[in-house]
């Protein structure tokens, strides 16, 4: 681990008045692995958003390679470009598997050469569809899709919004495998928003559970696991808070 690559100071997220989100103080260091786990309408997906610059802070900041994120300022597209996004439910467009995954490099005008965009296509196990219409694919094999999409990018923070959901054994393993790949070997920071506390274990360097907006726990994987500080925590992790 190095310095913190996110530094969150103060941040809340109001809709119509009503606080979404409130967290006093939180960092992510450049190169961890870090998951967002609680039940559905906690704040998890809304972080995310803030995290990929996506939704203004209400009030607060986030700071982002020194650059600070306010209510009342913009994040420089330089910056905004080094962190991608790969959803639940991915949008690809009616074109081959190669036009979707070399998409995002064509919108940015950055210069490539096949042998890239085959060795992206190799890593996620879909070189012999490169010609094939992506909306002709399984869930799984889409899922591959908007995952290459993202790492062809190159991007030094991937987000992770339920990438896994509803996805067979198969595909979650090689899912997995994928970003432990790109986090281990290639240094990139991962935020992992998952219900599956199983992957947010086998993934993540430390873990966050958020509770009505607010973290209630943060610690290592295996204390958070193991001997969690706060009983919602350790409910939550027994399974026994219904998310």
């Amino acid at each position: 681990m190095s310095s913190p690559i996110y530094r969150i100071r103060d941040l809340s997220k109001q809709y119509d008045g009503r606080c979404v989100l409130e967290i006093p103080d939180l960092d992510i260091q450049a190169g961890e692995a870090f998951a967002l786990v609680g039940p559905s309408g906690a704040g998890k997906s809304t972080l995310l958003r803030l995290l990929n610059f996506l939704e203004r802070p209400t009030s607060g900041y986030i700071e982002f390679r020194s650059k600070q994120y306010r209510p009342d300022t913009e994040m420089p597209l330089e910056l905004r470009r080094r962190v991608t996004t790969v959803f639940q439910r991915p949008v690809l467009f009616d074109r081959t598997v190669l036009d979707n995954i070399s998409y995002g490099l064509q919108l940015r005008r950055t210069s490539h050469t096949s042998n890239t965009l085959h060795d992206v296509l190799e890593q996620v196990g879909l070189q012999p569809l490169s010609r094939q219409r992506a909306r002709t694919l399984s869930g799984g094999e889409a899922q591959r899709v908007a995952l290459a999409r993202a790492m062809v990018l190159q991007p030094d923070v991937l987000l992770l919004d339920e990438p896994t959901a509803n996805l067979d054994p198969y595909n979650v393993g090689l899912i997995e495998d994928i970003v432990r790949d790109l986090n281990q070997v290639h240094g990139t920071t991962l935020v992992l928003v998952t219900h599956n506390v199983f992957q947010a274990r086998r993934l993540a360097h430390r873990v966050a559970l958020l509770l009505e907006g607010k973290v209630v726990e943060i610690s290592d994987t295996e204390k958070f696991f193991n001997s969690p500080a706060d009983p919602r925590t350790a409910a939550f992790v027994r399974g026994e808070m219904v998310y």
